[in-house]
């Protein structure tokens, strides 16, 4: 048995963990990290990049059956299922092993493989045998899929985001429970490649978002692609090889069954109640977002672990800072954290940006079924939504439905980190013909309800300070 003493101790080696070491190496702490797998991070392995193969293979299949609108012929297409998800599982793989490669340049004895519980505010029981002694502790053990007990029977015919990228070949008919980002995004994909899709959730809304417009508009476009039965409850059954669910007003038969219900932290098992933090009724210890501290304890939680903003910019800048503040400990420094930025990647995709449209008191309407460039490339869907403080217009957030969303996001994350007016965005320069062109009338009716004008006002808020 070994007592590895240190500066900073991390749980977790996905992006936060990687992120935390990194910053409180180079603050000049030494440092542990301890990871049952360090199989590189879940974007790699299970999230952003495995789900993007996949979708990039549907939507290929759904320009090839959408070229005939083009006078373009190519007969009938057809799907070859395990090359599909062969080539998922092959570049998956690929960048999974690069995320890897981070472990191999740490100095040495810095990784312990191994899964660890707290016996003190900072000591930590190693199921090696090992214990840890650290100066200060950053949790940040990601989260993991849940399957809630009326699915709990269906064995391997439910999957999640973990074991649905294993599958040898497209099933025929597949249910998608849980109309959030993972859930969607899994359920147009699979749908453009033929699966006949049918979504459920209990809620009555669909990819996280607040305005009535944007949801209407996304309600529309999954419609066509897939069955939906939002609003219900379901209960599942087993049935040899398939699964038979039964909602509210409703019932079918499916090959498989994907649960996108969540993914809630990885705090089982660690002994949290050895630290004497106080934690919420989920089990999940009261932290200050500013600073990632949990309570006054030399302990920090960063990423998906606690449950705040789990996308991955966010958990590599949580990483970082709570990497250092566990280093400065107990001189932690609180930060501003940059608006909310989350995309969803359906076609359209969906993004949410800053305050939504319960928060701001103006906004502007962008539509997009006679916009030009989005009538020239067949996509003309969709709807933009742009929030605004009254009075002064200054640009606070944003919620998107349209093509190209997920490149304007950045445009407007911009505007609104430099504190610009709907004003000051409407006399930047757009190029003709873009889609970004069709932004102009949202810009202006905020304008025009802040009695701002565009004529020479490139106008500012103050800078903190000056």
């Amino acid at each position: 048995m070994t007592t590895h003493s240190c500066d900073v101790a991390v749980i977790g080696a996905g992006t936060a963990g990687i992120s935390a070491e990194r910053a409180a190496r180079e603050a000049g702490a030494t440092t542990r990290l301890i990871d049952p797998y360090f199989d590189g991070t879940m974007c790699a392995n299970r999230g952003c990049m495995p789900s993007k193969l996949l979708l990039a293979a549907a939507h290929a299949a759904h320009r090839a059956r959408d070229a005939g609108t083009f006078g373009i012929r190519t007969g009938e297409v057809s799907v070859d299922g395990p090359a599909v998800m062969d080539r998922v599982r092959r570049f998956r793989d690929d960048f999974a092993a690069s995320t890897r490669k981070v472990f191999d340049e740490l100095p040495a004895d810095t990784c312990i493989k191994a899964r660890a519980r707290f016996t003190g505010p900072t000591t930590l029981s190693l199921d090696n045998g090992d214990t840890v002694e650290a100066r200060a502790v950053v949790i940040a053990a990601g989260s993991s899929p849940m399957i809630p007990p009326p699915l709990e029977g269906l064995g391997d015919l439910a999957l999640t985001n973990q074991s649905i990228f294993e599958l040898q070949d497209l099933p025929k008919t597949l249910a998608v429970i849980g109309g959030g980002a993972i859930g969607l995004e899994m359920a147009q994909g699979f749908a453009r490649l033929g699966v006949e899709v049918t979504l459920l959730d209990r809620e009555r809304t669909l990819g996280g978002t607040e305005d009535p417009e944007v949801q209407k508009a996304v309600h529309q476009a999954m419609a066509e692609e897939m069955a939906l039965h939002l609003g219900v409850s379901v209960e599942a059954e087993r049935q040899g090889d398939a699964v038979h669910l039964s909602w509210d007003g409703g019932a079918g038969t499916f090959d498989r069954v994907l649960v996108a219900t969540g993914r809630p932290p990885n705090l089982d098992g660690l002994g949290l109640d050895a630290t004497g933090l106080d934690c919420d009724d989920k089990g999940l210890p009261v932290f200050d977002p500013g600073t990632l501290q949990c309570g006054d304890a030399p302990i920090f939680i960063a990423g998906d672990a606690n449950a705040d903003r789990p996308v991955l910019h966010e958990a590599s800048e949580e990483g970082a800072l709570a990497g250092r503040n566990a280093v400065a400990f107990p001189a932690v420094t609180a930060v501003k954290r940059v608006p909310r930025f989350q995309v969803t990647f359906t076609d359209p995709a969906i993004v949410q940006i800053g305050d939504g449209p319960s928060d701001a008191g103006v906004s502007g309407t962008a539509r997009f079924e006679n916009q030009g460039r989005a009538k020239v490339e067949n996509r003309n869907r969709g709807v933009v939504r742009l929030f605004a403080s009254p009075g002064d217009g200054y640009l606070v957030g944003a919620e998107m439905f349209a093509p190209g969303a997920e490149h304007m996001a950045h445009f407007f994350m911009l505007a609104i980190l430099n504190r610009l007016t709907a004003s000051s965005v409407a006399e930047v320069p757009l190029y003709h013909p873009t889609l970004e062109e069709g932004l102009s009338g949202a810009l202006g009716q905020i304008c025009s309800d802040t009695a701002l004008t565009t004529a020479g006002r490139w106008q500012t808020a103050p800078k903190p300070g000056g």
